[in-house]
């Protein structure tokens, strides 16, 4: 595992710093390293519109909306030790079983779904200094067509994906996902539809 980890470690900053710092200027956010989305806002989840209602503060639109974080060496260090904090310490459990409802976004307390895996991983990030505008909490389809929740980590090398079920952060073409939809950049109580364009196979419900 630790092996493991340590090479995707080296590919991911051989991309990221063996060829020199992108400028600002020259971030294409159109290309495949990132999910495209619409410009319209779609529907909340109602989890997350719960969530809103009960912290309104955490939904307000951003005053500074950064498009990508630069990824040095140190901010993906903290992508891997946010990552494997949060999904080492808390125990997944379904909303059915902690509170008795389909749906309930909360900070997990030692327990939690996926849902609450990616509040508290955006929660630190942002406690370490990462701009809300870059961490979007994001709704997907698994193979099987259940629902489920990632973040999403806007940098300057791609969309990276902080997943509970997975142990590193991977580029988001590189997930068995599709993506349905995410907080908006400038307004974390927004949502807009993602663009996925690649060929899924998705699997039968039995």
């Amino acid at each position: 595992m630790h092996r493991t980890k340590m090479a995707l470690v080296s590919a991911l900053l051989t991309l990221a710093f063996g060829l020199g710092a992108v400028p600002a200027q020259a971030l294409d956010l159109t290309n495949v390293a990132y999910v495209q989305t619409a410009t319209a806002p779609t529907s909340i989840p109602v989890g997350h519109a719960e969530f809103c209602a009960s912290r309104p503060a955490e939904c307000r639109p951003n005053t500074e909306v950064v498009a990508a974080m630069p990824l040095t060496p140190a901010r993906w260090q903290q992508l891997l030790d946010v990552n494997t904090n949060i999904n080492t310490t808390i125990v997944p459990v379904t909303d059915e079983i902690l509170y008795q409802v389909s749906e309930f976004w909360t900070y997990p307390n030692g327990y939690g779904d996926c849902e609450d895996f990616a509040l508290a991983k955006r929660r630190d990030l942002i406690k370490a200094g990462w701009p809300a505008s870059t961490l979007l909490i994001t709704v997907v389809r698994e193979a099987n067509g259940n629902g489920h929740a990632v973040l999403t980590v806007r940098t300057d090398r791609g969309d990276l994906v902080l997943d509970n079920q997975d142990g590193d952060v991977r580029l988001w073409s590189e997930t068995p996902y599709q993506f349905i939809k995410r907080q908006a950049q400038d307004n974390p109580g927004q949502w807009v539809d993602m663009i996925d364009s690649r060929e899924m196979i998705i699997a039968a419900v039995n």
